[in-house]
C-alpha cells in the first residue's frame, strides 16, 4: 500500500553553516570591533550575548538573515524577547523548533480527512502518515498540503510504493 510521512525538520548542518556566516561577518564589522559578543550554537538554541540592547539586535537580525539565505524556513525559527541586565549586558535565544507537535498533527490530519480523498491518515509521535491504494490520491494530498498554510514547514519523505 503507497505511504508516505509529512514531517517538520530541520538541516543541523545548514544552521551551523548559517552561525559560522554569522561569525565571519561580525568579526569584520566596524561597529563591534573592541567590543564583546557571542553567537553560541547549542543543539536547538542559538544564544546571542553582546554589550547592550543594540548590538543583540544586530546580532539577531544578522543571525536570522543567514537562516533565511541558506534556505530554513522561519516558521521553524522561534525569537525570544532579549533579556537586559541592569548593567547593560543584553543576551537573546533563537529556539529551533524539530517535529510536529500533537496539535498541529491533529489539524493536519483533519485536512486531509475533510479533502474528501480516499487515504488514511496516522499521527505516529511528531509526524503524520499517509497510507492510501492510488499513488495519485497521494499526490493529491502533497498538493493540498502545500497548498494549505500550516504553523510548521512541512517535508514530505518515505514515499513509497
Amino acid at each position: 500500500m503507497p505511504s508516505f510521512d509529512i514531517v517538520s525538520q530541520v538541516n543541523s548542518m545548514e544552521i551551523e553553516n548559517a552561525v559560522n556566516q554569522a561569525k565571519k561577518e561580525l568579526a569584520n564589522r566596524f561597529d563591534f570591533k573592541g567590543s564583546k559578543w557571542e553567537i553560541i550554537l547549542e543543539k536547538t538554541e542559538i544564544k546571542l550575548v553582546a554589550d547592550n540592547e543594540y548590538k543583540v539586535a544586530t546580532l539577531n537580525e544578522i543571525v536570522i538573515g543567514k537562516l533565511a539565505k541558506r534556505g530554513i524556513s522561519m516558521k521553524s525559527v522561534e525569537q525570544c524577547d532579549p533579556d537586559i541586565s541592569p548593567l547593560g549586558h543584553a543576551r537573546q535565544s533563537i529556539k529551533i523548533k524539530n517535529g510536529i507537535e500533537s496539535a498541529v498533527a491533529k489539524e493536519i490530519a483533519s485536512f486531509i480527512r475533510d479533502s474528501k480523498l480516499k487515504v488514511t491518515t496516522q499521527i505516529q509521535g511528531d509526524e503524520v502518515r499517509v497510507q492510501g491504494k492510488s499513488r495519485d490520491d497521494l499526490q493529491a494530498v502533497i498538493a493540498a498540503v502545500r497548498a494549505h498554510e500550516f504553523p510548521v514547514a512541512v517535508q514530505f519523505v518515505n514515499f513509497r510504493d
